[in-house]
């Protein structure tokens, strides 16, 4: 299964981290593969949020939030009939800032499910853009998870 995982360390506070990574109307400034990204329900940034994302022009995923820890932890999970994306956003306090992580598995749905493999070089590529502009949005720098 692909699975993309990305830890930046930044000196902004890890509330602060965790409110502009939680509101995934805020994918749109750091991932270059999201080109919009609408709130359907529930409250921006929260436990109860439903976010309609679009990619590469045409893919329409729509992301629930399934877990939800305030100020820690957020996962949404998507399916469009033909992908699932599971993205867990967690932010921990360092000593001087915080630590943000995003991990991301994508698969394809249904019977395609054995084939995911197929996407590991794709979602690779696409994986290192979007940790490149995370790592730029919150000022910080990679480091090892």
């Amino acid at each position: 299964m692909p699975r993309y995982v990305v830890t930046v360390k930044t000196e902004r506070k890890p509330e602060d981290v965790f409110d502009y990574l939680s509101d995934l109307r805020n994918f749109a400034e750091w991932d270059p593969g999201v080109d919009e990204v609408e709130l359907v329900s529930g409250t921006a940034g929260g436990g109860d949020a439903v976010y309609d994302v679009t990619v590469n022009g045409s893919i329409r995923l729509r992301y629930e939030v399934t877990e939800f820890t305030p100020g820690h932890r957020a996962k949404v999970i998507a399916d469009n009939g033909r992908f699932r994306s599971v993205d867990v956003i967690t932010v921990e306090r360092a000593a001087d800032g915080s630590l943000a992580t995003y991990d991301a598995e994508l698969t394809f749905s249904g019977r395609m499910g054995g084939l995911s493999f197929l996407l590991t070089p794709v979602f690779n590529r696409i994986g290192d853009k979007a940790g490149e502009g995370l790592r730029s949005a919150l000022g910080g720098s990679f480091i090892d998870a």
